[in-house]
């Protein structure tokens, strides 16, 4: 199934309004999302490599919308010399982080910051020589907005980095041998309706062109680049790849039930099934695969 990004990552936001079939609990989510990013650190990375190649010896590293914090302890260990800010709004998550980060020798280096994004950035005591916003922004309302933020709080010549998009994950083959061929396509396009009423229903929310490039330019920033990073797992799939398979597929079953027909629910259930030889337990066939895109612009000096 395509895991979308929406419900990859914690945005350090909480919705205000009313609970919708398109509320996250992000605390709950907690261990498949320390789990989920663990599983994508050889992504992340790359992707960090390529940034220290872009900014030199940052002072300040902000990751804003930090979740349990992974990313954020594979910062202090790319930049050795920069001090790291976990931003979200999740206090047990941000736990989390500075426990993480005490586990690997940073915790000296690495503070935590609970709030609402970008509002909560004002608090930070200087500005960023690098801000960091892994799937994050497309929960805040009015992107264009939140990036003006963000930009706001860089110092001269700082890096604003924004992963957003990329590719849908696949970890089957089209024709799986049972039901209808095609099912994780047929996912995405369900996947992708709950995404636009997720972003219709935040407060504030404005529809924006998610020209990410343009967006950034939009801020203030210039010098814009990107960049995709490639997830590929291929098969036999190790038992932790199959549990997070087996784990995401199960909280879309739960969350876009309703919007299935029947034949692909039936093969859903049976994928999920430990009992039944052809499920995602037993078969021979999973992988994973799944690519991201970061967008970094600079703000001038």
């Amino acid at each position: 199934m395509a895991q979308h990004d929406h419900d990859q990552h914690h945005p350090g936001h909480h919705h205000d309004h009313g609970a919708t079939d398109t509320e996250i609990d992000w605390a709950e989510m907690a261990s498949l999302l320390e789990s989920e990013a663990e599983l994508f650190t050889p992504l992340y990375e790359r992707a960090l490599g390529w940034l220290a190649k872009e900014v030199t010896e940052p002072g300040l590293i902000v990751d804003a919308g930090s979740g349990p914090g992974v990313v954020s302890c594979l910062f202090a260990e790319v930049f050795e010399g920069a001090r790291i800010v976990a931003v979200d709004g999740s206090a047990p998550l941000l736990e989390r982080a500075a426990d993480r980060a005490a586990r690997h020798g940073a915790g000296d280096r690495f503070g935590t910051l609970a709030g609402e994004l970008p509002g909560v950035l004002d608090e930070l005591d200087y500005p960023a020589d690098l801000l960091w916003a892994s799937r994050s922004v497309h929960h805040l309302g009015d992107q264009r907005a939140a990036l003006a933020a963000y930009a706001a709080r860089l110092a001269p010549g700082g890096t604003l980095a924004v992963l957003e998009g990329g590719l849908p994950t696949r970890y089957l083959p089209r024709d799986i041998g049972i039901g209808r061929p095609g099912l994780q396509s047929r996912v995405d396009a369900v996947e992708a309706d709950w995404f636009t009423r997720m972003r219709t229903e935040l407060p504030g929310s404005v529809a924006h062109t998610e020209d990410w490039p343009a967006l950034l330019t939009s801020a203030g920033l210039h010098h814009s680049r990107s960049r995709t990073f490639l997830l590929d797992l291929p098969g036999p799939a190790t038992e932790r790849v199959r549990t997070h398979v087996v784990t995401t597929l199960a909280r879309t079953r739960g969350r876009l039930a309703g919007e299935l027909d029947a034949e692909d629910r039936a093969t859903i259930d049976r994928l999920l099934d430990p009992a039944d030889e052809a499920s995602l337990h037993h078969r021979s066939d999973v992988f994973f695969l799944t690519a991201h895109t970061v967008h970094t612009a600079v703000r001038p000096v």
